[in-house]
């Protein structure tokens, strides 16, 4: 298979467990920042779907213990910070404008697809080398 159907397949996977587990979110807590707080768990349950499929099937990387993991994982987290700007501009923008969940989903998806565009060459670049 190739790279790039690869790597669309896994994003796909990275955001169903994100929108999922956003909806799952809001479905157990309707309370005060109850948005906030199921983008907050989906952005960090899709972050380490996509850590665990980049890194062993992307680009096949091994780290040599726990610490060399974690700085990686450090590192990819952070060239997500500006990926993440751009998935929240879109979620939170479509709820915005929308003013519905599934809308507020589809600004998720594509804030998503663009940020994962972006952040596959940032990783490539500057995490796993």
């Amino acid at each position: 298979m190739n790279l790039a159907l690869k790597y669309t397949i896994f994003a796909i996977l990275a955001t169903g467990a994100n929108i999922g587990s956003q909806d799952i979110s809001i479905r157990v807590y309707a309370g005060d920042y109850h948005i906030l707080l199921s983008v907050i768990i989906g952005t960090g349950i899709g972050l380490v779907v996509k850590y665990l499929l980049d890194k062993r099937y992307i680009f096949a990387y091994q780290t040599r213990d726990l610490a060399h993991d974690s700085k990686t994982f450090f590192l990819y987290s952070l060239m997500g910070v500006v990926t993440t700007i751009i998935f929240w501009g879109f979620e939170f923008g479509f709820h915005w404008i929308f003013a519905s969940k599934e809308m507020r989903y589809l600004g998720g998806v594509i804030g998503l697809a663009i940020g994962y565009w972006i952040k596959y060459e940032l990783d490539k670049r500057y995490v796993f080398r």
